[in-house]
């Protein structure tokens, strides 16, 4: 019964990832849009650091903290009462507190635009300053379609509906990415917030045939004495206070990397984004198939499944996100250029965003461990410990960001700060496992996995070393070329397929499951 449990979780986190992956690809071709029409500074500077606002607003009130509260409850409510009547109404009613939330603020947001630009960045040139402000005015309505979106989201995801809700992000991808090219001429980088608006209602619309065949309404319910909606709310708050710890961080990263020089916040956009598409890809498959089974797990006192879903989960990051830290890691440069150098993109940023990377590479699994063990807290309704952990993880990555950027590590300090922050926060998590659950992590099994995959990468790290003797080492500073683009696929290509030859030799558990036909 649980190879059977476990094999379909691997098979939904798989349709995910699928899905992430398109979605993640079409977000670099967005990035790259961005960087050859608008360069890595500029006004290219002013479209990051603005959309950071919303998007991590969005963490707040959408996919983020109040997800992360609403999906255990919902879950709770499916697993108790089968007819789905509270569920429906418990989705109602989170409806409805949304709109009453999001819509003062909004409108609130865009009278006081001038406000939030000086409280969120650091530009010095007036000509930024006011760019930033009219470009936020628009940006900003994204909020509430993303937020609507996202109650839809954990719906799906909770009555294990995976696929609809991994489709969505691609809709918003092709809009935005339809925009810049139509209408970047006419409009700047105001054909962003073209993309961003109508993706969000996108995003919205494909979902509703999907939420009402399962029974619900989106009319929204402003009954807010409700029990069940009560201890969302009551969980919301100290998941908010995590996420907005998190979330005031990364504000902290982007005004700390506007105080360092021009193109620093462009560095550490598409660092991020580079980052993004395997921790995306599975970190959050991953979390998003795994979250709602714990909540469902917790709901029925099953607390030794709980441990055992921890356990494969963090197994399952170790055998997909080191390799992805590996390769991009390894690859930094050379990704970059093939992806971003040309037009106004140059050799330069190449590099500035290729010392960045390598530092958010070297915490990738300590981060997507750190943000799945969460959840196992959230799942148990504790929030005390996450809070704790994000607490001393965002005050020493801040304390060492403001230590790294005036060494000569500059913008690239930013990640190393992170990754080393993060690594502390997992710890702490993990540390606490035992005793929420009664059973302790199988310490051993995790570390023959580790080691696994460890050793997996040997043959790959060989080949890419020896291929730079072959075709040089400095191919990648002619941009993005044909040329350039099949060497990156070769060296990437023989990489990926020697580890997974290393993963068949030495049975590792996540590939092994995938490969069985059924539960033995």
């Amino acid at each position: 019964m649980l190879e059977k449990s476990r094999r379909e979780s691997t098979l939904s986190a798989i349709v995910v990832m699928i899905c992430t992956l398109s979605s993640r690809l079409l977000g670099f071709v967005r990035t790259a849009l961005i960087s050859a029409f608008f360069g890595a500074s500029g006004s290219a500077d002013v479209l990051n650091a603005v959309f950071a606002i919303p998007n991590n607003l969005r963490k707040l009130m959408a996919e983020g903290a109040l997800s992360s509260a609403f999906i255990p409850e919902l879950s709770r409510a499916i697993v108790e009462e089968k007819e789905g009547k509270v569920a429906v109404g418990l989705s109602r009613k989170i409806i409805g507190f949304q709109l009453v939330v999001l819509i003062p603020l909004t409108l609130l947001s865009i009278v006081f635009a001038p406000v939030v630009i000086r409280i969120f960045t650091s530009f010095e040139l007036q000509w930024k300053v006011d760019l930033s402000e009219q470009l936020f005015v628009w940006l900003i309505n994204y909020i509430i379609l993303i937020s609507i979106s996202a109650v839809l989201m954990a719906v799906l995801n909770s009555h294990s509906r995976f696929l609809i809700p991994a489709l969505t992000p691609i809709l918003f991808s092709v809009s935005v990415i339809s925009s810049l090219i139509l209408f970047h001429q006419k409009y700047g980088i105001f054909a962003m917030a073209i993309g961003v608006l109508v993706g969000g209602i996108a995003q919205l619309l494909f979902q509703l045939p999907s939420f009402f065949k399962l029974g619900y309404k989106i009319l929204p319910s402003f009954d807010f004495k409700d029990e069940r909606f009560l201890r969302v709310l009551k969980q919301w708050g100290p998941v908010l206070a995590t996420s907005s710890i998190f979330t005031i961080n990364h504000q902290i990263a982007i005004l700390i990397a506007t105080s360092i020089s021009d193109g620093s916040v462009s560095a550490l956009t598409n660092a991020i984004v580079f980052w993004q598409l395997p921790s995306g890809i599975f970190s959050a498959s991953i979390t998003t198939v795994l979250f709602p089974k714990m909540s469902r797990l917790a709901g029925a006192g099953d607390y030794k499944a709980m441990k055992d879903t921890v356990e494969y989960g963090i197994k399952a990051l170790a055998v997909l996100l080191i390799p992805s830290a590996f390769l991009m890691g390894f690859l930094g440069k050379e990704i970059i250029a093939v992806a971003f150098q040309r037009g106004k993109f140059t050799s330069i940023n190449t590099l500035d965003a290729a010392r960045v990377l390598l530092g958010y590479c070297a915490g990738m699994f300590m981060v997507g461990v750190y943000n799945f063990t969460q959840r196992f807290y959230y799942s148990l309704r504790d929030y005390k410990t996450p809070f704790i952990a994000a607490l001393v993880t965002v005050i020493l990555d801040i304390a060492l960001s403001l230590f790294l950027k005036e060494t000569i590590l500059t913008t690239a300090g930013l990640s190393w700060a992170n990754t080393i922050s993060f690594s502390v926060g997992m710890f702490i998590l993990l540390s606490g496992i035992s005793g929420k659950s009664g059973h302790s992590l199988n310490s051993k099994l995790i570390f023959i996995t580790l080691l696994k995959t460890l050793v997996s990468l040997l043959p790959a790290g060989i080949f890419i070393y020896g291929s730079r003797f072959i075709i040089g080492n400095s191919w990648w500073e002619n941009g993005s070329t044909w040329l350039n683009f099949l060497y990156l696929l070769i060296q990437g290509v023989v990489s990926l397929g020697l580890i997974l030859v290393m993963y068949n030799l030495l049975n590792v558990e996540f590939i092994s499951i995938i490969k069985r036909k059924g539960p033995k």
